[in-house]
C-alpha cells in the first residue's frame, strides 16, 4: 500500500502538470452536488467495473470510486479470472472498453483521476487521489497490453486537436498513463510503439513522448532508445531540447554516452538560440575527467555566441517595430531574450565549472591554447569572467593569470572587449564584481603591456552599466589615482579625463569623488597634477558646468595653494590656478545663431583676476614666476582661449618681456659687473641695437641676494635671468597663436646679441674665486637655455636665412657646452641654476645632482685620458665626443684640443639644468651632413645656399632624440618606490613630452626615417672611404681621431633611435599596423624602388637586406651589438623570424670574429666593451641552429687557442676571445648551455630507438661540452669563473637529472654502451664540481661557498638516480661505492678536514661487462661524487669524509 500511495503521489505530480486549477475546483466542487446520471446501457465492462467499485459517468462528470484503487484492481482481477468464461471473458471486457471510450467525452472520463465517492459521510475508506480508470486498469497485466495497443491507437485521433476545453491535452493525457506503471509486460514493444509514433506525430506530441520517455521504460532499455534518439538527435535539430532532457535522465554506457556527446557537438551550429542552454549544459555535464579538455575545446569552438546575439543596429530597428505594436515582431527573438538565453547558457557553464573542478581547469587551457588573435571569440571573456567570478577550485588566480598573459601577448585585444560590452551589457552587468578585480589587477600591473587593457574595461563598464556600477568605477580610479604608482596614477587619470570629455554630465554625479584626490596630491607629478587639474576645472569650469557644486572649493584650494610659503603647495596652486583659466577662458561653441560665442564679461573678470592673483603671488619667487609663464606657454600650445584673455595675456607678456630683459646696445656699458661686459653672438649684423641683458641682470640678481640675506622685507619687484627663457617661450607661443605660425613681429629675437664677457676666461678658470667661477657657470647655463629656447621657437620657419640662423645657434650651444665642461670641471660643487620648474622641489633637486658633479669631476681626467683610445660611443662618452667637435669648429691646434678633452666632465649628470629641446627640433635633421668635401681651404663652406649639419650637431640632435624615444617609447614597468628611498624623478626636462602620446611620438619618428637613413648612409659612406683611403685599416695616418669620434658616435645612436622606435609595443596593435608598414617601407624604399603594394613579410624582408649592408663599416663593438638588436627587432616584426635567425647568427660570428681597433690603433676594452660583447654573444648563441656545437667550436678551438697564445694575445679564431674578456664568454656559454638543455625533449617509454639514439647523442654532445668548461677552470681558477662554474654546474645537473635521466631510463638496455660512455664522461665533470666545493671550503670565501650545500644536494641526488635507473633495469649489482678525498681545484688531498660525511659513487655497467679491478686509485672507478652532510645514518651504506 505504501508503495502504491507514494507512486500515487507523483502521478498526483504528474497530472497537476496537465489539469488546471479551475478544472480541479470544478472537480472538487460537484462532490457536494447531487450525484451525477451514471450509465445506464450496461455491458460486461459496466457490470464488472460496477461491481469492483467503479462508477462509469458521463455529462463531462468524472467517474466515480468508492474503493481504493488497489482494492479495485484486485476484484477486478479476480472477477475476470473466476468468471466461467475466462480467458474469452477478457475479449468481451475489452470490447465493452473500446465502445465505451469510442466517445471523446467518456473516453476524457476515463483519463481524468476518478473522484471519491463519499458513503454517508464516511471519507475513511477511499484515499483524496484516486488514478484515472485507464491508469487503475494498466495496472492490471492480463489487460495491460490490449490497453496499452488501444491507447495508441487512439492517440493519432487527438495529434491535432492542441488543447481542449479546460487546458487538458489529450495526447499528452493519453502518455501520462504509461509512467511509472509497477511493471511493463512487454517493455521493448511498448518502445517500439512509441517511437514509432514519434516518427509521425507533430514536434508538441513528439516532445512529450520523447520527454516522458525514461518515466516509462525500464532500465534495461535506456542503451536501446538511446541509440534511436541520438539517431533521431541528427535528423531533427527541433527535439534536442526533449531529446537531451531525455537522454540526461537515462542511465547510459559511458561508450554510448560519448558518442551521444559527439552527435549533439555536430549539430550544435544549426541548435536554435532558446535551446543552447539545455545542449550546453549536457555537454558539460556528461564529460568525464579524460576528455574533459576535448569536449570543452570543441564546445568553445563550436559556441558562436556573437551570432546570437543582434547588432545594436538591428536591435534599435526591432525596439522601434516592437513599440508600434507590430505583430510580426512578436515572432522574432528580442534582443532582450537572446541576451537571456545567453545568460542561461553561461549559467549552465558557471554550475558546470562550480561542481566540477576538471571543468574549469578544461576551460582555462582551452582559451589558453588559442595562439591566434583573430581566433578568440566573446565566450572566452566571458567565460574567465566567469571562473574570476566563482573561484571554484580557485579558478580566480589561474583567469587572472590566463587574462593577464593573452593581453601581454596582444591575442586578446580591445576590440574583443568592445563587442562584448556592446552586445552583452545585460550578461556582463552579472559579473560586474569580477569585472572591477580584474580591472584593478591589470591596472595595477606591473607589466605595462596589460595596463591600457585594464583602462579599457574601466570605460567599458562606466559606459554600459547603471549608475551604481558608475560610482564603484569612479570610486576605484580614484583609489588608483591616490596610490602614488606612476604608471596606475596616469592611467586611471587618462581614463577619469576621458570619461569627463565623453561623458560630462554622468560624471558631474561623481565629481565630490574626484575632488578627493586633492588630499593626495603629494604623491603626484606635475604631470598628473596637470590632468587632476585638467578634469576638475573641466567639470567645475566647463562650458556646461555640469559639477559646478564643485566650483567654491575649487577657488578655497587654489588660494589656500597660491598663499603658502613652501614652494611645493605653491607651485600646485600656480598648475591649478592656470588650468582653470583654460577651461574658463576657453573659447565658447555658439550654441544658437543669436549668440557671438564669446566669453561673458563675469567669466572674463573672474579670469583676469584669478591671473592677477597668480602673477601677484608668484612675484616674490624667480622660480614661482617662471612656473607661471611655462604652465601659461603650455596652456597656449593645448588649448584654444578666447580671444579677449588671450590678447590680455600676450599684451601682458610684451610688455614685461621688453621692460625685463630687452635693452638697448650702447657704446659702452655702465655699471660695476664681476667680469668685462661685450655683446656676443650677434647675427643680424653690426646694425642692431637691442641686445639681451643677461649679465647685468645675473649681476644684480647675485648682489640683491646678498642684499636680501641682510633684509627681511623686500620692495621692489625682482627680474631674475631665471625667467629669461620661460617668458621668451611664452611670448613665442602667444605670438604663434596670434599670427597662425608666423614669427615675424619677434625674429629679431633670433640673431639678437647677448651681453655676456668675453669667454677667454675659461682658459683663466683657476685664477677665479670660487663666486666668480659660479657666476661664469650660471652665466654659460643661461646663455645654453635661451640659445635652446630660440631654436625651439624658430625651427619650423622655412626661409634659409632662418635656417642658417637656427644652425648658428645649434653651433653656438655645442661650442658654449664645450667651455661650459671645462668651467665646471674647475667648479666642484656647483649647482647650476634651475631650469625646469616643475620638478620635485628645487632643494631635493641640488641634495641629489651635487653628488654626480663632484664625482664625475673626480673620474674626469682618469675617464678622459681613455677617451682619445676608446672607440665606444656609449651615452656617457658622447656629450664628451661632441664638444671635442665643436672645437674642430673653433679652428683649435691638436694639442690644444686634446689638452681640453682632460679637463672637460660629462654633462650628462646635468641634463635637468637645460631647458627641455621640443620634438620639433628634430626637423633639424632633415638637413644634410656638412663633410669635409665641402670645405674649402680656410675651412669655409664654398657655397651655404644649402643649410648642413656638422658632426658635432648631429651628434646633439640624435643625443636629444634617443633621449626622448628611449622616454617615450620604451615602456618602464610600473616599481612601487621603496618606503625610505627618495623617488628619482626620470621625468625631469621631458615635460613637453610627457604631453604627447607614444603614438604621436611614434608617428613622428617614421616621419624622420628618411632623413635618419640618410645620415645612416652618410656615416657608412665615411667610415667605406676611411677604409678604402687607408688600405682597410681604421687607425692609418688619414684619421682624424675626432672626425671619427663624432661619426661614430652618429653612426651608433642613429641605430639605437632606429632600434628603439621599432621596439615600441605599440606596433602589435591592430591600429598600428598602417604605421609599421610605412616605417618598413621607407626602409626598403631605400633598397630598392617599387610601386606595388608589398605585404608586411616582403617589407620586412627588403628592410632587413637594407640594413644587412651596413655591416661592412662597423666603426666599434657596441655600434655592431646596435646593428645585431636593430636587424633582430625587424626581423620579428614579419611573422616568420625563423628565417632571419641563420643570418643574424651568422653577423653575430662575423662581429665577435673581428678584431676591434680604435682610432687611436688600441683595441677596445673596458666594461662597455665586455657589456657589448656578453649582449652580442647571447644574441649569436640564441640564433645559432645548434647551440651545442656552437659552444663546442668555441670551448675546443677558441678557448683552446687561447690557452696556447701569449699573455696579451687573443684567440686566432675568435679574436674578441682574450684573457681579459674569457669571463664574458665562460658566462655565457655556460648560461647558453644550461638554456639549451632545457629544450631537449624528455625521454619517453614510447621512443623508438631512432628518436632514443637522438636524443641520447644530444646529450652526449651537451655532457662533453659541461666537462669541457668545467675543465678549464682548472686554468681559469679566478674567483668570478668559480661562481660562474658552481651556480651554472648546478643547474645543468638539476636539468640532467629532471629531463637527461628519465631518457636513460628508458635507453639504457638498448643503448648500454652509449649510456655508459655518458655517465662516465659527466662523472668526470661532478668530480670536478666536488673539488671546487672543496676549493670554496678551504678559503672560507663566502660568495663561493652560498653555492656549495644547493650543489652538493644536487650532486647526491644524482648518486641515487643512477641507482633508481639501474634497480629499474634490473642493474643494481653494477653500482658500487668508492670513498672519495676532499681535493683542491689542483688535485691535492685536503688533509685538515676531519667531519665526518661520505662521498659516494657509483659506476653503473652490465654484468655481462664488469669493470677492470686494476685501477690505480678509487677516484678513477667512481661514476659521480658527492659530498653528504653530517645527517647520514651510520648503518647506512655510504661512508664520507667530509
Amino acid at each position: 500500500m505504501m508503495r502504491k500511495k507514494r507512486r500515487s503521489s507523483v502521478d498526483k505530480g504528474e497530472e497537476a502538470t496537465t489539469t488546471t486549477k479551475a478544472k480541479k475546483s470544478r472537480n472538487t466542487g460537484r462532490k457536494l452536488k447531487e450525484p451525477a446520471p451514471e450509465e445506464t446501457n450496461e455491458s460486461v465492462f459496466g457490470v464488472f467495473l460496477r461491481e469492483a467499485g467503479v462508477t462509469l459517468k458521463h455529462a463531462g462528470t468524472s467517474n466515480e470510486i468508492a474503493v481504493d484503487q488497489v482494492v479495485f484492481q484486485k476484484r477486478l482481477q479476480k472477477q475476470l479470472q473466476k468468471s466461467p468464461r475466462y480467458p474469452g471473458i477478457v475479449k468481451e471486457f475489452t470490447t465493452g472498453l473500446e465502445s465505451h471510450i469510442e466517445d471523446p467525452e467518456r473516453f476524457r472520463n476515463c483519463l481524468l483521476p476518478c473522484v471519491p465517492r463519499l458513503l454517508d459521510g464516511d471519507s475513511s475508506q477511499v484515499s483524496s487521489f484516486q488514478e484515472s480508470l485507464l491508469r487503475m486498469l494498466l495496472g492490471i497485466e492480463m489487460l495491460q497490453s490490449f490497453i496499452i495497443n488501444t491507447l495508441l491507437e487512439k492517440l493519432p485521433e487527438f495529434m491535432f486537436d492542441g488543447t481542449g476545453d479546460g487546458g487538458l491535452s489529450i495526447p499528452h493525457a493519453i502518455i501520462n498513463q504509461f509512467k511509472w506503471l509497477d511493471r511493463i509486460v512487454d517493455s521493448k514493444e511498448l518502445a517500439a510503439k512509441l517511437m514509432e509514433l514519434v516518427s509521425v506525430a507533430p514536434v508538441e506530441v513528439q516532445r512529450d513522448i520523447i520527454t516522458s520517455l525514461p518515466e516509462i521504460l525500464e532500465d534495461s532499455q535506456h542503451n536501446d532508445i538511446a541509440r534511436e534518439l541520438n539517431s533521431l538527435l541528427q535528423e531533427n535539430t527541433q527535439l534536442t531540447v526533449p531529446i537531451l532532457d531525455a537522454l540526461s535522465s537515462l542511465n547510459l554506457s559511458s561508450s554510448l554516452l560519448t558518442e551521444v556527446r559527439g552527435a549533439v557537438m555536430v549539430t550544435l551550429a544549426a541548435v536554435q538560440l532558446e535551446d543552447l542552454p539545455v545542449v550546453v549544459k549536457f555537454v558539460l555535464h556528461s564529460v568525464s575527467a579524460s576528455d574533459a579538455y576535448e569536449v570543452v575545446r570543441n564546445l568553445r569552438k563550436k559556441l558562436e555566441l556573437e551570432q546570437c546575439v543582434l547588432p545594436p543596429v538591428l536591435q534599435a530597428s526591432q525596439s522601434r517595430i516592437k513599440s508600434k505594436g507590430s505583430a510580426a515582431s512578436s515572432s522574432t527573438p528580442s534582443a532582450g531574450s537572446s541576451q537571456d538565453s545567453v545568460t542561461l547558457i553561461l549559467d549552465g557553464i558557471k554550475s558546470a565549472v562550480r561542481f566540477q573542478k576538471m571543468i574549469s581547469e578544461a576551460w582555462l587551457k582551452a582559451i589558453e591554447s588559442v595562439d591566434e588573435e583573430e581566433d578568440h571569440k566573446v565566450v572566452d571573456l566571458l567565460v574567465l569572467f566567469i571562473l574570476h567570478s566563482t573561484n571554484a577550485n580557485q579558478s580566480r588566480r589561474g583567469a587572472e593569470r590566463l587574462l593577464k598573459g593573452k593581453v601581454r601577448t596582444g591575442l586578446i585585444q580591445e576590440p574583443l572587449l568592445q563587442r562584448t560590452f556592446r552586445d552583452y551589457a545585460q550578461v556582463m552587468r552579472g559579473y560586474f564584481p569580477s569585472i572591477l578585480s580584474l580591472a584593478q589587477s591589470l591596472l595595477r600591473s606591473p607589466d605595462p603591456c596589460v595596463v591600457p587593457f585594464g583602462g579599457h574595461m574601466y570605460r567599458h563598464s562606466f559606459t554600459a552599466f547603471d549608475s551604481y556600477c558608475q560610482q564603484e568605477v569612479v570610486g576605484s580610479l580614484v583609489t588608483h589615482v591616490c596610490s602614488g604608482v606612476g604608471g596606475e596614477v596616469d592611467m586611471a587619470l587618462e581614463l577619469l579625463c576621458g570619461l569627463v570629455t565623453e561623458k560630462p554630465s554622468e560624471m558631474a554625479l561623481y565629481a565630490v569623488f574626484v575632488k578627493g584626490i586633492l588630499d593626495y596630491m603629494d604623491n603626484l607629478t606635475p604631470q598628473q597634477i596637470r590632468r587632476l587639474f585638467h578634469l576638475l576645472s573641466g567639470l567645475a569650469f566647463g562650458q556646461q558646468q555640469q559639477g559646478s557644486h564643485i566650483q567654491d572649493d575649487m577657488h578655497i584650494v587654489i588660494r589656500k595653494q597660491l598663499s603658502s610659503t613652501v614652494p611645493k603647495y605653491k607651485r600646485i596652486g600656480i598648475i591649478g590656478a592656470v588650468r582653470i583659466v583654460g577651461s574658463m577662458g576657453a573659447v565658447r561653441l555658439k550654441v544658437k545663431e543669436s549668440q557671438n560665442g564669446s566669453l561673458p564679461q563675469e567669466t572674463l573678470r573672474q579670469v583676469t583676476a584669478l591671473l592677477e592673483l597668480v602673477k601677484s603671488s608668484s612675484e616674490s619667487s624667480p622660480e614661482a614666476a617662471a612656473l607661471y609663464y611655462d604652465e601659461l606657454a603650455n596652456l597656449m600650445l593645448s588649448s584654444t582661449l578666447d580671444p579677449q584673455v588671450q590678447q590680455s595675456i600676450e599684451k601682458s607678456v610684451i610688455d614685461d618681456f621688453q621692460v625685463d630683459f630687452v635693452v638697448d646696445v650702447g657704446p659702452k656699458i655702465s655699471g660695476s659687473f664681476p667680469f668685462t661686459p661685450c655683446v656676443l653672438y650677434d647675427l643680424e649684423g653690426q646694425g642692431n641695437s637691442i641686445a639681451i641683458n643677461l649679465l647685468p641682470l645675473l649681476a644684480q640678481n647675485v648682489q640683491m641676494k646678498g642684499e636680501q640675506q641682510n633684509q627681511t622685507s623686500k620692495t621692489h619687484k625682482r627680474v631674475s635671468p631665471l625667467c629669461l627663457s620661460p617668458l621668451f617661450r611664452l611670448l613665442r607661443l602667444c605670438e604663434h597663436k596670434q599670427h597662425q605660425g608666423d614669427l615675424e613681429e619677434i625674429d629679431g629675437l633670433l640673431g639678437c646679441p647677448l651681453i655676456l664677457t668675453d669667454m677667454d676666461v675659461v682658459e683663466k678658470m683657476e685664477s677665479l674665486s670660487k663666486a666668480e667661477r659660479e657666476f661664469l657657470c650660471t652665466l654659460l647655463f643661461h646663455t645654453i637655455n635661451w640659445f635652446r629656447e630660440v631654436i625651439n621657437a624658430f625651427c619650423e620657419q622655412k626661409e634659409t636665412e632662418m635656417k642658417m640662423k637656427v644652425m648658428t645657434r645649434l653651433q653656438n650651444i655645442t661650442y658654449l657646452q664645450t667651455l661650459l665642461e671645462r668651467a665646471l670641471a674647475e667648479t666642484p660643487g656647483y649647482v647650476p641654476p634651475v631650469a625646469n620648474f616643475d620638478g620635485e622641489s628645487t632643494e631635493g633637486v641640488i641634495l641629489s645632482s651635487a653628488a654626480p658633479v663632484i664625482k664625475a669631476k673626480k673620474d674626469a681626467p682618469g675617464k678622459k685620458r681613455k677617451a682619445p683610445g676608446k672607440n665606444s660611443s656609449e651615452s656617457s662618452a658622447q656629450l664628451e665626443e661632441m664638444t671635442e667637435a665643436d672645437k674642430t669648429q673653433q679652428e683649435q691646434p691638436e694639442k690644444e684640443k686634446e689638452k681640453e678633452i682632460r679637463q672637460g666632465v660629462s654633462l650628462l649628470s646635468y641634463r635637468q639644468f637645460f631647458r627641455e629641446l621640443d620634438m620639433e627640433v628634430l626637423d633639424v635633421l632633415q638637413c644634410g651632413l656638412l663633410s669635409r668635401s665641402l670645405l674649402d681651404s680656410e675651412l669655409h663652406t664654398k657655397v651655404r645656399e644649402e643649410v648642413l649639419l656638422g658632426p658635432a650637431e648631429l651628434v646633439f640632435l640624435l643625443e636629444d632624440m634617443h633621449r626622448k624615444v628611449e622616454f617615450s617609447l620604451t615602456a618602464a614597468p610600473a616599481k612601487r618606490v621603496p618606503f625610505f628611498k627618495a623617488r628619482a624623478d626620470k621625468s625631469v626636462g621631458f615635460s613637453h613630452l610627457q604631453q604627447r602620446s607614444s603614438k604621436d611620438v611614434a608617428s613622428y619618428c617614421v616621419q624622420l626615417l628618411p632623413a635618419l637613413c640618410s645620415h645612416l648612409e652618410n656615416c657608412h659612406n665615411h667610415f667605406q672611404t676611411l677604409l678604402s683611403d687607408n688600405n682597410g685599416v681604421v687607425d692609418g695616418p688619414a684619421t682624424d681621431i675626432q672626425q671619427h669620434h663624432l661619426m661614430s658616435s652618429s653612426y651608433q645612436l642613429l641605430l639605437q633611435v632606429l632600434n628603439t622606435t621599432f621596439s615600441w609595443s605599440g606596433f602589435s596593435q591592430p591600429g598600428q599596423r598602417g604605421l609599421l608598414k610605412k616605417a618598413l617601407g621607407v626602409l626598403a624604399e631605400r633598397l630598392k624602388e617599387e610601386s606595388a603594394e608589398l605585404t608586411l613579410e616582403q617589407l620586412v624582408k627588403h628592410s632587413f637586406e637594407y640594413l644587412v649592408n651596413f655591416r661592412s663599416t662597423m666603426p666599434s663593438l657596441s655600434t655592431a651589438l646596435c646593428l645585431s638588436q636593430l636587424l633582430s627587432t625587424v626581423s620579428e616584426k614579419g611573422g616568420n623570424s625563423a628565417s632571419y635567425r641563420e643570418q643574424t647568427a651568422s653577423l653575430a660570428k662575423r662581429f665577435l670574429s673581428q678584431d676591434w681597433v680604435t682610432a687611436s690603433g688600441q683595441k677596445e676594452r673596458g666594461n662597455k666593451f665586455n657589456e657589448a660583447l656578453h649582449t652580442l654573444l647571447r644574441i649569436y648563441l640564441e640564433h645559432v641552429d645548434d647551440v651545442l656545437k656552437a659552444v663546442e667550436e668555441i670551448t675546443e678551438r677558441g678557448i683552446a687557442e687561447l690557452l696556447n697564445a701569449s699573455k696579451d694575445e687573443s684567440s686566432a679564431s675568435w679574436p674578441t676571445l682574450n684573457r681579459q674578456t674569457f669571463l664574458v664568454f665562460y658566462k655565457v656559454l655556460m648560461a647558453e648551455l644550461e638554456k639549451a638543455i632545457r629544450k631537449i625533449p624528455v625521454g619517453k617509454v614510447s621512443d623508438n630507438v631512432e628518436a632514443q639514439s637522438e636524443k641520447l647523442l644530444t646529450w652526449k654532445l651537451a655532457v662533453e661540452d659541461f666537462h669541457a668548461l668545467v675543465k678549464i677552470v682548472m686554468v681559469f681558477d679566478s674567483r668570478p669563473v668559480l661562481i660562474v662554474c658552481l651556480k651554472y654546474g648546478r643547474l645543468f645537473l638539476d636539468s640532467f637529472l629532471k629531463l637527461g635521466m628519465p631518457l636513460l631510463d628508458n635507453s639504457f638496455k638498448r643503448h648500454t654502451e652509449d649510456v655508459q660512455s655518458l655517465l662516465k664522461v659527466f662523472q668526470l665533470s661532478t668530480r670536478q664540481l666536488h673539488h671546487m666545493c672543496g676549493h670554496s671550503k678551504i678559503h672560507q670565501d663566502t660568495s663561493l661557498t652560498n653555492h656549495v650545500p644547493a650543489l652538493k644536494k644536487s650532486l647526491e641526488l644524482f648518486v641515487y638516480r643512477v641507482k633508481a635507473m639501474l634497480t629499474l633495469n634490473n642493474c643494481q649489482e653494477a653500482f658500487w661505492i668508492g670513498n672519495l678525498k676532499n681535493r683542491n681545484l689542483k688535485g691535492e688531498e685536503i688533509l685538515s678536514q676531519r667531519s665526518q660525511g661520505s662521498d659516494e659513487d657509483e659506476d653503473e655497467e652490465e654484468q655481462c661487462s664488469p669493470l677492470p679491478q686494476d685501477q690505480s686509485e678509487d677516484e678513477d672507478m667512481e661514476s659521480t661524487t658527492v659530498n653528504r652532510e653530517d645527517d647520514v645514518d651510520q648503518d647506512d651504506v655510504i661512508e664520507d669524509s667530509d
